[in-house]
């Protein structure tokens, strides 16, 4: 992934203003701070972050990709002036699931979250890198179904006819 960020603007701290990203995309629904059995795990604000954090490295885990693969976190608070007291604690959490990884992100205020006692929602897209060979066996593939002429024939007419009234 390649960070995006133009000239003159100033180094974001936490966060990047933009990623490029190529090969297979994999989305994380929203997580909040339960566990397995679906329980949240605490009252606390950045308790529930790093949870909600762990399960999206779960998830990730599961598509083949590591924290280092997201591209963008979307994160959706109760209420902005905990996230802010508690931020230190939150970003320490962060680097302790995600690691020194900075994607794009967006944090958003809400009304409430669908679960009574979530404070926090986190979604996140990743970009598993494409990978040489997958390139290679579908150009193999696809020059060996290009080859057949009747691949031409059909998808690929050279004449037209047009009907003349």
């Amino acid at each position: 992934m390649k960070l995006l960020l133009p000239p003159g603007w100033p180094e974001p701290r936490g966060y990047s203003e933009g990623l490029l990203a190529k090969g297979q995309l994999i989305f994380v629904a929203g997580q909040i701070g339960w566990d397995t059995n679906h329980r949240v795990v605490s009252s606390d604000f950045t308790a529930q972050a790093k949870q909600a954090l762990r399960n999206i490295v779960q998830i990730l885990a599961e598509g083949g990709a590591e924290p280092n693969t997201i591209a963008r976190l979307t994160w959706f608070v109760k209420d902005k002036r905990e996230y802010l007291a508690s931020l230190k604690e939150v970003g320490a959490a962060y680097r302790d699931v995600i690691g020194n990884h900075y994607p794009a992100m967006s944090l958003v205020q809400v009304a409430d979250l669908l679960e009574e006692e979530a404070k926090v929602e986190i979604e996140a897209t990743a970009a598993l890198p494409w990978e040489e060979q997958w390139l290679d066996k579908w150009t193999t593939s696809h020059t060996r179904i290009c080859q057949r002429r009747s691949y031409y024939r059909d998808f690929f007419p050279l004449r037209t006819t047009i009907p003349r009234n």
